[in-house]
């Protein structure tokens, strides 16, 4: 982030800008919305510009600007569409240590000015860095469709009553209150008109009053296989309610963002044969923040239903009468699966499919190898890395062809998805390929042989 997005106080504070042509035009339309003491210098001024000046909305100057026009000034504009007269603001500007935007200039600018969505005092920034004027615009664009034009009167409004909700405790409480208002109460009275919006939240205010406080309440919350775009609504619904989230390792950067600011992060990871969180002491986290009164987002890669040590987790909650419930997430198998272009169930091949973990509580884990190993099987087997050799010895002693497909997908749905196309006689050596990173052994499929968009190297490239 090259460009940090702040919103600058302009109320009564001078914002110089030179030029008086289009590109100085397109900037005052954005900066007249403002409460700042506009001053503008130029010879040669647009019409616009001097209606502006007569209606006293800024003062304009016919004149270039000098040194002594930027004292105080809070921000300054090259607009002249002129190289050598930005490069003489550029001086000025930077003599009188005021902060510079020359228009369409991004290396010679100490800062930008974004596409804005107005719904006073409602504002919503967009920037790009300079890399995508369009892409930025086309945002707007959408975000002016999707975005009520009651929002500003709501907020007018709400931030009028700050100071009666603060009658509600702080934290959770006020919280639900202006959850209530913007989303419920606030847009059901707005066609009735501002006399209305103001009525509902007296109301609103005193039925929060007289509420019970919220008891605490966990809720265990799928993250899907990594890719942000694959978090179910609720899930993303869920983080941003949350006061407390414990995550695991696999959750990325990109969904834990989801969250809200002011949410406590935990995080509670666990690296097989590494470093880990007991479970014992995840569990006691849980039950400490539930019985505060926290709303808790238990974040578990892919669904929290499949090994995920789920039913630990709600015992320790149910012993404690605190209440959960579960969000379903999109589990690993069905992103490898969609990795590779196939399907885990396929007429005329397998009528079912095994989802195994290749650990249990004592290591390696067990299964009905004989039943794997006949042909036509497929399954899906989670944690199975270090678990390779284990797992393909046990089929071939139990008579598996040693030229069954096996597929291992890594970092399934994510940028860096990697998929390694190998046979159950080398899937152990071929093991040294794959990246680091969750993965998932689909025994008995290969990729389709049209793979668009993902890194896959075949038994051949890698034997």
């Amino acid at each position: 982030m090259r460009h940090f997005p702040i919103f600058l106080a302009l109320s009564n504070r001078a914002v110089v800008l030179s030029g008086g042509g289009d590109a100085a035009l397109a900037k005052l339309r954005l900066l007249l919305k403002t409460e700042a003491a506009l001053h503008v210098y130029a010879p040669d001024p647009a019409p616009e510009i001097i209606a502006w000046d007569a209606e006293g909305r800024l003062s304009l100057h016919r004149r270039p600007m000098e040194a002594c026009d930027l004292i105080g000034a809070a921000l300054v504009y090259a607009a002249d569409e002129d190289d050598a007269q930005d490069a003489r603001t550029k001086r000025l500007a930077h003599g009188a240590g005021v902060l510079l935007n020359v228009v369409d200039n991004l290396e010679d600018s100490q800062f930008i000015t974004p596409a804005i969505v107005d719904r006073d005092p409602v504002t919503v920034a967009i920037g790009t860095e300079g890399a995508a004027p369009v892409l930025a615009r086309a945002i707007k664009a959408h975000l002016e469709e999707h975005l009520p034009a009651g929002t500003g009167t709501l907020a007018r409004i709400g931030q009028g009553f700050r100071k009666m909700a603060e009658k509600l405790p702080f934290g959770r409480a006020r919280r639900d209150f202006w959850q209530d208002y913007y989303f419920n109460a606030g847009p059901r009275a707005l066609p009735q008109g501002e006399a209305a919006v103001q009525e509902s939240l007296d109301t609103l205010l005193d039925d929060h009053l007289t509420r019970k406080e919220r008891a605490g309440f966990v809720a265990f919350v799928g993250s899907g296989p990594g890719d942000p775009d694959l978090l179910t609504l609720k899930a993303r619904r869920k983080l941003d309610e949350a006061d407390v989230v414990l995550y695991d390792r696999l959750a990325p950067k990109a969904i834990l963002e989801l969250a809200r600011r002011e949410a406590i992060m935990i995080d509670v990871g666990k690296i097989g044969f590494g470093p880990s969180t007991p479970q014992e002491h995840i569990n006691a986290l849980l039950v400490e923040h539930a019985q505060n009164g926290s709303q808790i987002v238990r974040l578990k890669g892919g669904d929290p239903t499949l090994f995920a040590r789920l039913d630990e987790e709600i015992d320790a909650l149910t012993d404690h009468g605190i209440g959960y419930e579960i969000v379903p997430g999109l589990t690993a198998a069905s992103a490898a699966a969609a990795a590779i272009g196939q399907s885990l169930t396929k007429r005329g091949r397998n009528q079912q499919v095994r989802l195994l973990t290749a650990h249990d509580t004592d290591g390696f884990a067990d299964h009905d190898w004989r039943t794997l190993a006949a042909p036509g099987q497929i399954a899906a087997i989670y944690m199975g890395k270090r678990a390779a050799r284990f797992i393909q010895g046990r089929l071939l002693m139990h008579s598996a062809a040693p030229d069954t497909p096996v597929t291992v997908v890594s970092n399934a749905s994510r940028a860096d998805q990697h998929v390694l196309e190998t046979s159950l006689a080398t899937l152990s050596a071929d093991l040294d390929r794959c990246p680091d990173g969750p993965a998932l052994i689909l025994y008995g499929l290969a990729p389709r042989d049209a793979l668009p968009t993902v890194q896959h190297l075949r038994k051949q490239e890698v034997s």
